[in-house]
């Protein structure tokens, strides 16, 4: 499979159940990409491991579930407007997590392995502005 987003690689990895609520349909199974970091719901079984995801990138948490959840957050941040609340709860959880979620956000940016299929530096400040 490729990322719908980017046409890149992508790990298939487990929802655990306290994320899937943030992605479309309650999915058991999200392909996660390796370029663009785009999260997307999936039929089927995963096939990698959940701790890959954090793998990514040295920016991600090294908890594989605070690892999705970021990139579950990045994915979106496409969509600042439809997506208000679930990326408040996002945020809330990544930072009980321990992890700053900004900047988190502008070091993945900063990645160059990585090509985030959002452009953090317009929305950096947009979220800023939700988050006040």
């Amino acid at each position: 499979m490729q990322c719908p987003e980017c046409s890149g690689d992508v790990l298939t990895v487990s929802v655990p159940d306290e994320l899937r609520g943030y992605l479309p349909s309650d999915p058991d199974t999200a392909a996660v990409c390796r370029r663009c970091l785009t999260t997307t719901p999936l039929d089927g079984p995963a096939r990698d491991d959940p701790a890959t995801v954090a793998d990514l990138s040295d920016a991600l948490p090294s908890n594989p579930g605070t690892a999705l959840s970021v990139t579950v957050f990045v994915t979106l941040c496409g969509s600042l407007a439809l997506y208000r609340a679930e990326i408040e709860e996002l945020i809330s959880r990544i930072e009980r997590a321990g992890v700053d979620p900004l900047s988190t956000l502008d070091r993945l940016a900063a990645d160059t392995g990585l090509d985030l299929a959002i452009d953090v530096e317009r929305r950096r400040p947009q979220l800023v502005q939700l988050l006040r």
